[in-house]
């Protein structure tokens, strides 16, 4: 007997920007797969991530809980995932089969965290490496790393990149799944993180097109100045030279546009064996990608760019709520939120440990009551001067860093690219967004704020420990 209960069929990626999606008139971004499915639902365009790292970004998303009380406020592996309530784990309580094709980043890496079935890159390596002709040969044989500003096209026919593999394991699950239980089906993609090193026909698609250039803030030239040279492959800031940056960015595109491709191959299968009318598809990623912007590269930060995520959820067809429509400021969403949203979806009751709230009432229009601001944040990770706490609307935009207590302020309205800092001309709108983080850091285990003033203090990524490995004293 089927289920009457929906699917959940979340989608993710790492390091894809929040501006990049063609819907949004992004003038490179080529995603008619994404765009097509986001006619079926809502487009929540002031989407952020609550910290601009994979880990940390995902223990959040499997705990619907914030950084903070989660305990990963940065970058930092090796740490175990010990929750008692995690979105696989009460899914599965709740009678549904889970599934995990796809990058994990847990800790040990085999652990399932309450999916069913697991399978992850390790597996597509040992895959890549059974293929004729390939014995010796593996997926990094191209020579970029994985945090490299190199692009290039990738070494492997399409049909035996990862993410071609990670889609069909995961079409092969649902011709084999159980069909009287609903299912949650978690793909999670590990591009767009580098390397960018696409397919050779979607790197030729991008490589002579016009490519608008980075955008450079007032404010940022310190960090091409202050950078290493000759850069190191893997260097976190810098100018690199034109030609360089050409491809970084065509390579960085062509590999959203294969992506999109690939989703779009699951989608559309899933459309015509009817199963995606059943489902509530979510498609986001953990955070974005600097790709040259204020002459900065990677994540971490709280810019625009690398903090903003797509976010596109589309309901079951049963669903009662608005259809092909975009939710912008000041309704704020991130990923505390998935949690809640799939738990509701699926009626299964929402653990008190979550800290997110269900997303579907604002697909319904029901905005009152909603957060007035978000908190995202992040530890020290290349430089002390990349830590930073934020608070946004979608309006404007506030970044203390707890470090050197620098701040920025930024009109995102006027300013959707913080070129312009008004921290030193705005005392008004500053002193409002600095009050609202004195409130919202106050009797943190960092001693960031007591209650009138923010206080510049060190910012472990991982607070689970003894005073010493905390480095509080």
């Amino acid at each position: 007997m089927a289920s009457s209960r929906p699917n959940l069929l979340l989608i993710l990626t790492d390091h894809w920007r929040g501006d990049s999606l063609g819907r949004l008139g992004h003038p490179v971004a080529d995603t008619p797969h994404l765009d097509s499915l986001s006619a079926a639902g809502t487009t929540f365009t002031s989407a952020y991530t609550p910290c601009p790292s994979c880990i940390a970004a995902r223990r959040s998303l499997m705990t619907g809980m914030t950084p903070y009380s989660q305990g990963m406020v940065g970058y930092q592996d090796g740490k175990p995932w010990e929750y008692d309530n995690t979105l696989a784990g009460t899914l599965r309580d709740g009678g549904y089969q889970t599934v995990n094709i796809g990058k994990t980043h847990f800790h040990p890496a085999r652990a399932h965290l309450g999916f069913e079935l697991l399978k992850t890159s390790a597996d597509y390596s040992a895959w890549l490496q059974q293929q004729q002709g390939l014995s010796g040969i593996e997926r990094f044989a191209h020579g970029v790393p994985g945090n490299s500003w190199l692009g290039r096209p990738n070494h492997l026919p399409e049909h035996q990149m990862e993410e071609t593999w990670f889609v069909t394991e995961a079409l092969d699950f649902l011709r084999h799944r159980d069909p009287t239980r609903p299912f949650m089906l978690c793909l999670s993609f590990n591009g767009p993180h580098p390397p960018w090193c696409p397919p050779q026909v979607y790197y030729d698609q991008f490589i002579d097109r016009h490519l608008p250039a980075p955008e450079i803030g007032d404010w940022a030239a310190h960090h091409a100045d202050d950078a290493t040279y000759p850069m190191d492959i893997n260097q976190w800031r810098g100018r690199v030279p034109e030609h360089v940056m050409h491809r970084a960015r065509a390579a960085y595109f062509a590999y959203l546009a294969f992506l999109d491709a690939q989703i779009g191959r699951l989608i559309e299968t899933m459309n015509r064996s009817g199963d995606l009318g059943e489902t509530l598809t979510l498609f986001t990623s953990d955070h974005g990608e600097m790709l040259g912007d204020h002459h900065l590269w990677r994540k971490t930060y709280a810019y625009e760019a690398s903090a903003r995520i797509p976010f596109i959820l589309c309901p079951p067809a049963s669903f009662q709520g608005a259809r092909n429509v975009e939710v912008g400021a000041p309704v704020t969403v991130g990923w505390e939120d998935i949690m809640p949203t799939l738990l509701e979806t699926a009626g299964v009751a929402i653990p008190e440990s979550v800290e997110g709230r269900s997303i579907l009432p604002l697909m319904q229009g029901e905005t009152n009551g909603w957060r007035e601001f978000y908190h995202g944040e992040h530890s020290p990770c290349y430089h002390p001067e990349n830590a930073n706490q934020y608070l946004t609307d979608g309006h404007w935009k506030y970044i203390w860093n707890p470090i050197t207590g620098e701040e920025q302020l930024f009109h995102l309205d006027e300013d959707p690219h913080e070129c312009r800092d008004l921290a030193s001309t705005d005392g008004t709108e500053l002193n409002h967004w600095r009050s609202r983080m004195v409130a919202e850091l106050q009797d943190r285990q960092e001693n960031l704020s007591d209650g009138t003033r923010l206080t510049p203090s060190q910012v472990p990524a991982w607070r689970f420990g003894s005073a010493d490995e905390l480095h509080l004293g």
